[in-house]
């Protein structure tokens, strides 16, 4: 049993995941209700998740969520989402009950509404400290400071179940309709029952390009330690970029052995618990810098 996530803000989900998992909870049960609480916290928002997150730039919250079990085929997502503060529980349910894997905007909204999710005011869905980075961007043109958050969770079951969720609301001020790597399988998540899973933050607009998650589950099914694999994948994407300004980018890998491993172009804080360790530990993983080969 093992868990993992990303950002300090992160600890208390791995804290409630490690008490799930001791329970003998299911995989997918631990990630979705871990990933909720957070997205409904609306404290965490400023961290770029679900209730409480920035806005796009008419001052609409859209999120985007997904959730993908290590059993081939079990993937759902929901981009563009308005109004739902617990997004990753739609995902679950597109996973389980839709015939397709993703849906967005309009489409993401009717699909929860028919299983029983309310869409809130948009009112809702902002908190004090976002609608105020919102007004500042209207009048001053003001960014927000600070990095790319995101809440990535993946957990591994007494019975050898992997499962890996990610949510957030996005860049802050984007354009109305936009996606990031986030709910795009292989990108900011991916899983596999017979190697492990990995997930990725940063710059969403970046990380899309580069199918990063897909590459580290790839790397540890050919022998790379989830450490090893997650490295690998960020020195390929800082040689392929050409210099050593790499866009904003942390990953985190657990494999089916319960080994964790993290790699970032930034200083990059991740928590985790695995069987044997008494309480949820922190790591921060300082800036890779490119390699010379």
């Amino acid at each position: 049993m093992a868990a993992v996530g990303t950002w300090s803000f992160s600890r208390p989900a791995v804290e409630r995941m490690r008490c799930m998992l001791l329970a003998g909870q299911n995989a997918t049960d631990v990630v979705e209700t871990a990933v909720a609480e957070v997205e409904d916290d609306v404290d965490t928002g400023r961290h770029i998740v679900g209730r409480g997150g920035y806005p796009n730039f008419k001052g609409v919250v859209e999120c985007d969520a997904a959730i993908m079990e290590g059993v081939p085929g079990r993937f759902g997502a929901v981009a563009a989402l308005r109004g739902i503060a617990q997004p990753c529980r739609v995902a679950r349910k597109v996973m389980e009950k839709s015939p397709h894997s993703l849906l967005v905007g309009d489409g993401a909204e009717a699909f929860a509404q028919e299983l029983g999710f309310t869409s809130e005011a948009n009112e809702n869905m902002l908190s004090h400290h976002t609608a105020t980075a919102y007004r500042e961007f209207l009048e001053k043109n003001k960014p927000v400071a600070g990095g790319h958050d995101t809440i990535g969770l993946i957990a591994l079951d007494l019975s050898g179940n992997i499962t890996v969720g990610v949510s957030t609301s996005g860049a802050p001020f984007k354009s109305p309709g936009r996606v990031g790597d986030s709910p795009l399988p292989g990108c900011g998540l991916y899983a596999d029952h017979t190697v492990g899973a990995a997930a990725a933050t940063g710059d969403g607009d970046k990380i899309m390009c580069y199918c990063p998650s897909f590459h580290v589950v790839q790397l540890m099914k050919q022998g790379s330690s989830p450490n090893d694999a997650c490295r690998a994948v960020l020195a390929d994407i800082q040689r392929r970029i050409g210099d050593d300004k790499c866009f904003e980018i942390g990953l985190i890998s657990l494999n089916m052995k319960g080994e964790v491993g993290a790699a970032s172009s930034v200083e990059f804080p991740y928590t985790f618990w695995k069987q044997g360790l008494d309480s949820v530990e922190e790591l921060v993983i300082n800036q890779q810098k490119p390699l010379n080969i």
